[in-house]
């Protein structure tokens, strides 16, 4: 329905990221009523969740509202947080069989709640402030056009729980393009070393303490200290935008 607040371009400012590992009951109510706002029925989404926790649909429960209604709202508070993003991405595809877009509903509700997700093809995805953001697509587009697939696939990891992996893979999609635009088969140790003006200085002593720091946190992590979110998603932004400054220098070389 296109409503005044939307023609008029009013709204909730984009609220701090505060939801990440979680699902509160204000995220596991949106996902079912977007979905009746969609068409969907209560049934519909019950075989969802039945799906998800594999259980039997209640035989006893036969009407929409309120019976299988209720048992929704049960199955889905019955839901780890991981399960109810698994969840908004079978309504997701459920409503795009009907042309319904769910997934903007879903995005506008997690951007005013502080929910660090958001859906993205159908598919919830890790979401960040939005110079990360993007930093993120810039560096996708660039190295995708290029036919750099593998330095794609490495950036295109976001920060998940586990934020070693996220910085090892940021970094290592940094090290891929280097060493295609270098021609270089060097350690990302030397690659800075050995290819001077690789980077504007002393953008490379940045890139070669960034490197540093990977070692020591994205593949030797010290016992009791796991990197932070946030510097996880610090790693992974500044890879996006040095892989981007990388492939802009050395147009027409493919992977």
């Amino acid at each position: 329905m296109d409503l005044f607040s939307r023609r008029q371009g009013l709204g909730h400012p984009d609220a701090e990221i505060k939801i990440r590992n979680d699902a509160p009951q204000e995220v596991r109510d949106a996902a079912v009523q977007i979905a009746y706002q969609c068409g969907l029925k209560p049934s519909n989404i019950r075989t969802l969740l039945c799906q998800i926790l594999f259980r039997a649909p209640d035989k006893n429960n036969w009407s929409e509202f309120s019976n299988i209604n209720s048992e929704v709202r049960e199955l889905a508070d019955d839901c780890e947080w991981y399960e109810v993003d698994d969840l908004i991405e079978k309504l997701a595809d459920e409503c795009a069989y009907s042309g319904q877009d769910y997934g903007a509903e879903v995005n506008r509700f997690f951007r005013v709640a502080g929910v660090g997700w958001q859906l993205i093809g159908n598919r919830v995805d890790m979401s960040g402030t939005e110079i990360f953001e993007v930093a993120i697509r810039q560096g996708q587009t660039t190295v995708r056009q290029q036919k750099r697939i593998t330095a794609a696939s490495e950036l295109s990891r976001r920060p998940q729980p586990e934020t070693t992996g996220a910085i090892k893979y940021a970094m290592a999609a940094l090290e891929c393009v280097a060493r295609d635009v270098t021609g270089s088969k060097d350690t990302r140790g030397q690659l800075v070393q050995r290819n001077v003006g690789i980077f504007p200085l002393p953008i490379d002593q940045i890139v070669e303490k960034a490197w540093g720091y990977t070692s020591n946190y994205g593949r030797h992590l010290t016992e009791g200290q796991p990197p932070q979110f946030e510097e996880a998603e610090l790693m992974v932004g500044l890879s996006g935008v040095l892989c981007r400054y990388l492939s802009q220098r050395a147009p027409g070389k493919s992977q």
